[in-house]
């Protein structure tokens, strides 16, 4: 299938790992070109190195805090200029906290609160008159099942999902007579270098393959795995192809069944 992203220009924030990472390569294999930030430079740079080395890879990559707004202004103008205008924005940046209510202090609260939400609003500010000198476009959030399915040992983290979701809905909403759709994919449980950390530090006799499928199984993820960061990334293109031109203020689960609601 022609995803009609060939020449197209997609940003990626938090792309120098992981899901970001995986999505970038995944919009440079339909042929758009691609703009990726994180705030390490290092890994940053060796994340666009390995893009470019891509057959017919153009690749812009510039190091920028998310919760800066002028280091995402300067990260989307340079990017617009560098690879000639911009199409999609996959805000991908931002974790997780693990914490209950009561071990919860007020700073993180407000920490999390400012990441789950500045990370989405300060690029979509800078994107947004660059999509519609466009003629529109397609913005596309990472999210996680705890928006709908909170978990008490994620507390903090579950609310700031949940705004996130309301949120995206809400951008939706206001940018489709601009021609600008936003969706976003919910996420459960992805491979991830703090997993591979985690069995690291577990020193079990077990591969990580069988660790990880014992987590997998007490979690319940009815399809017996992790998902993979691939995975996530080719559901992230979707939202943002041609084919999906209809599509807005949805969401996607991505997330090997564990979802509970209807």
């Amino acid at each position: 299938m022609d995803l009609g992203l060939r020449d197209k220009v997609a940003i990626v924030t938090g792309g120098s790992s992981g899901i970001g990472l995986a999505t970038a390569r995944a919009f440079l294999a339909e042929g758009a070109a691609v703009a990726i930030c994180a705030r390490g430079e290092a890994r940053l740079q060796a994340a666009a190195a390995a893009l470019r080395a891509l057959p017919g890879a153009r690749v812009y990559a510039r190091a920028c805090d998310v919760l800066q707004p002028n280091q995402v202004r300067a990260f989307v103008d340079g990017a617009v200029a560098a690879l000639g205008g911009l199409d999609v924005l996959v805000n991908n940046a931002g974790g997780g906290r693990f914490s209950t209510f009561a071990d919860t202090p007020d700073a993180d609260w407000r920490a999390e609160l400012e990441l789950k939400f500045f990370s989405i609003i300060h690029p979509t500010r800078a994107a947004l008159p660059h999509l519609r000198a466009r003629g529109g476009g397609a913005i596309a959030v990472v999210n996680a099942v705890l928006a709908r399915q909170p978990e008490t040992h994620m507390v903090v983290t579950s609310a700031a999902r949940a705004g996130v979701l309301s949120l995206t809905r809400s951008l939706a909403n206001e940018f489709a007579p601009f021609g600008v759709r936003v969706n976003s994919v919910m996420l459960g449980t992805i491979e991830s270098e703090q997993w591979r950390r985690r069995y690291r530090e577990a020193a079990t006799a077990l591969s990580e393959a069988e660790w990880l499928a014992d987590i997998a199984r007490d979690r319940g993820i009815p399809l017996g795995r992790f998902g993979t960061p691939e995975e996530v990334a080719a559901a992230l293109v979707f939202l943002c192809s041609a084919p999906a031109s209809f599509i807005t203020g949805a969401t996607l689960d991505v997330d090997g069944g564990v979802h509970r609601y209807v």
